[in-house]
């Protein structure tokens, strides 16, 4: 039996409340009192069952006892029908008069609830995989098709003949279900022959002419490669067609695999959904017995083992074929890579990564303290020398896929104590007047700082985590294309990102201007001077907010919610006041002032009611939980109210830029940091919040797998193919 906490861990989430509630069921047999004449009547009917056993009657409960003998039978458990063939069950509690009798009833209409809840879950997400099994089946059938056009037809298309026989074999033969309970004859009857039509189907469906086959596919493969958008949108629909070239033969095996992993994993936590719950009722009805000494437990679980959660076979049988299928398409029958492929391990911890993240944390820590103490000291920062230093040098500074959270705090730890560590040598020898000569070298630091950065990034050898590293490439690159591309959850996530990261961006041009212009040069902030800087000035601040606004048109265009719509408002609000801020920070004036801070608060206003309403799902209207949303997963509802607080505070100090406050001795450049530092706290507090509600909309809609594109569309005819 497994343990509660095993339990909980072997739980997909976005089902949790599709489960047998075994605590709320535990719950009702602890409220069952046991008094003096509870342990009397115990004792009574322990000494009739020890009388019937010399008299040579039959026990209660057990295989010999008369179906008519009420006064023996503690339960009767009637079956239902329902519409859409779904079966209910209802218990008759005979022993209702005796004392805790109705305790006892409760617990069985509990008990029939959750065996109604959990069968009906269960054949609703059978028939669902069936379905889907079937579109895969056909996917399936256009691949080999295309193999037969693209490599050897003649060996290919023996294959596909031979193979009818092979799987036919197989077919025949389904397993018992996996709890090896006795099942209804009739019921596995029925069961051979779907199985036995399935297989038959399928058989049919290789014989078809694979060239026939194609006449009636498509390549949909918009979602995989931003170009065909674009190709798509510049050229007519006939460059859709398949190419039968081996380059997009191996795009189309890559992604169906990918389809065919995802399918085996639903396939196998329906089948510990299966095995949990009917552990789970075994368990309660245990439980049971041992509090009340009723047998009940044999009479009730044998209604389970023949339920449709119980006695269906149709996961195990999907199973074995998936399982097959797969290995003879995509791994040459090799069996060992196939399963190794279909089953993924959980992924090892590493405590090279522990000790790593705790090291560069502590040099950073350090790092940061000596940078501190040195600008601090012998005045720097008042010193002109300082303040040029302050204004020119400083700024250069700022800064899937399978990435834990301590591999990513590992990167970020190990790039900030590079990033403090180049800032301090620099400021050392900024500062001692003997390594004068070396300063033009110094002035590189930041510049080979970056290109080491991007070095990184784009290194196509397997180091670094080259995986997240593409993903992230991929990523950002939807968001530069966001007007033509469909968004996905990772595209706009991560341009939420960007957003808070808009100071960086604005480093930019202060490196093209620093670098690119020869300001390094003179030590002389003359950026601002010069026409064109100041344009793009303007453009860059602005390009992570466009990257959200693109794609909530894009959203609003394919969805037509008007929320989309709503909130490509706030970022054009937002565009707004960043110009304004911008214009203010180049020309000053008060009327510029003014501008700025009226658009500056109007975007807070919306930003900040959209982040807590709608990115967050708190202050709902009617909900249990006041001025939050009724499911939270947090245990301390004064988190979210602080969160919230927190996030309005955080959102006003951007506003703080405006005022342009002398908060005297801190440099206005150092302001700017600490500003932007605040801004990725408040990002970091918003991911957490964000995500929290995407998780609980996945689970409201029992979205537990991630949804895979197929690379086939069919069609029936030419008039559904020029549609």
């Amino acid at each position: 039996m497994t343990s509660k906490k095993d339990f909980k861990q072997q739980m997909v989430p976005e089902w949790e409340k599709e489960y047998m509630d075994y605590e709320g069921l535990k719950k009702i047999l602890k409220e069952m009192k046991s008094s003096k004449q509870t342990t009397h009547n115990r004792s009574l009917q322990h000494r009739l069952r020890l009388e019937r056993a010399f008299r040579g009657l039959p026990l209660q409960g057990s295989n010999h006892q008369r179906e008519g003998d009420i006064e023996d039978q503690v339960i009767e458990v009637k079956t239902l029908e329902q519409e859409g063939s779904k079966q209910l069950y209802k218990t008759d509690f005979h022993k209702l008069h005796e004392e805790g009798g109705e305790a006892e009833a409760r617990f069985f209409q509990k008990l029939d609830e959750e065996l109604n809840k959990v069968n009906a879950f269960y054949k609703d997400q059978v028939e669902a995989v069936n379905h889907e099994f079937n579109l895969l089946s056909k996917q399936l059938e256009a691949l080999v098709a295309l193999r037969v056009k693209v490599k050897s037809p003649d060996t290919e298309l023996k294959q596909i003949l031979s193979s009818p026989e092979e799987t036919a074999g197989q077919n025949h033969q389904p397993k018992d279900s996996m709890i090896g309970t006795e099942v209804d004859p009739v019921q596995q009857t029925n069961r051979n022959i779907h199985h036995e039509e399935q297989a038959e189907a399928h058989n049919n469906y290789n014989r078809r002419d694979p060239l026939e086959i194609l006449e009636h596919v498509k390549v949909d493969n918009s979602l995989q490669s931003p170009m065909s958008t674009f190709k798509k949108a510049f050229t007519d629909s006939s460059d859709n067609e398949l190419s039968f070239s081996k380059e997009e033969l191996r795009k189309i095996e890559e992604q169906l695999r990918l389809v065919f992993v995802e399918f085996y994993q639903k396939l196998l936590h329906l089948k510990d959904y299966s095995f949990m719950n009917l552990s789970e009722f075994s368990k309660i009805m245990k439980t049971y017995e041992k509090r009340t000494s009723r047998a009940a437990s044999t009479a009730y679980m044998k209604v389970v083992d023949n339920s449709y959660l119980g006695s269906s076979d149709e996961v195990n049988f999907l199973l074995e074929k998936v399982e097959s299928t797969f290995i003879r398409n995509f791994t040459h029958s090799n069996h060992k890579k196939g399963r190794k492929l279909l089953r993924q391990k959980t992924k090892t911890e590493k405590h090279s990564i522990t000790f790593f993240t705790g090291f560069f944390s502590g040099c950073f820590v350090a790092l940061l303290v000596a940078t501190i103490l040195r600008i601090t000291s012998q005045q720097f920062i008042k010193k002109k020398k300082g303040t040029f230093y302050m204004e020119n040098i400083f700024p250069l500074y700022r800064a899937g896929t399978e990435l834990d959270y301590r591999e990513i705090f590992l990167l970020t730890s190990g790039h900030a104590v590079v990033v403090l560590l180049c800032f301090l040598i620099n400021l050392q020898i900024e500062m001692n007047s003997r390594s004068q000569q070396y300063k033009t070298v110094t002035e590189l630091v930041p510049l080979i700082l970056v290109l080491l950065v991007l070095l990184i990034i784009f290194c196509p050898l397997n180091i670094i985590y080259r995986s997240s590293r593409f993903f992230f490439i991929r990523c950002l690159f939807r968001c530069i294309c966001a007007p033509f591309l469909t968004v996905r959850f990772a595209d706009f996530f991560l341009a939420d990102q960007l957003t808070s990261q808009f100071q960086a961006f604005k480093s930019v041009e202060l490196y093209i201007c620093y670098y690119g212009l020869g300001e390094e040069s003179r030590r002389q902030k003359k950026c601002h001077s010069r026409g064109i800087y100041n344009v793009q000035y303007f453009i860059v601040g602005i390009i992570p907010y466009w990257f959200r606004l693109a794609q909530c048109m894009r959203q609003f265009y394919e969805e037509g919610d008007m929320n989309r719509a709503f909130n490509s408002l706030n970022y054009l609000s937002t565009i707004t006041a960043m110009v304004f801020r911008t214009a203010f920070e180049l020309k000053k004036g008060s009327s510029w002032k003014v501008l700025a801070l009226v658009t500056s608060a109007i975007a807070v206003l919306q930003n900040t009611y959209w982040d807590i309403v709608k990115d967050w799902g708190l202050l709902q209207r009617r909900s249990k939980n006041p001025c939050l949303r009724d499911k939270l997963i947090l245990p301390r509802r004064s988190v979210y109210l602080i969160a919230m607080v927190v996030d309005i505070a955080l959102r006003i100090s951007w506003m703080q830029l405006v005022f342009e406050m002398d908060w005297s001795p801190l440099h206005k450049v150092a302001i700017i940091t600490v500003t932007s530092c605040l801004e990725i706290v408040r990002r970091g507090i918003w991911n957490f919040f964000r995500l929290e509600n995407e998780y609980l909309n996945n689970v409201g809609n029992y979205r537990a797998f991630k949804s895979v594109p197929h690379p086939f569309s069919y069609y029936d005819d030419k008039e559904d193919k020029d549609d």
